[in-house]
């Protein structure tokens, strides 16, 4: 799974945004990705739902309080 998150980055961002100017470009750049990807990308297996809004449906879900008869 690793070697697919890296080549993914790489394709997606090292490969694509580049030439870079200083380290701290590429800094701010992985940055903003990695942020994107854990947060705001759409997922397949999630539906193509984003991580952090398929996290706040889950926890919502848990906290509904059931309805009794």
């Amino acid at each position: 799974m690793a070697e697919a998150l890296n080549g993914t980055f790489k394709a997606e961002l090292i490969e694509h945004q580049g030439p870079w100017r200083d380290f701290d470009q590429v800094e701010r750049a992985v940055f903003q990705w990695v942020a994107w990807y854990n947060s705001e990308r759409l997922h397949s297996a999630l539906d193509y739902v984003p991580p952090d809004e398929y996290e706040q449906a889950h926890w919502a879900q848990l906290h509904e309080v059931p309805q009794t008869a």
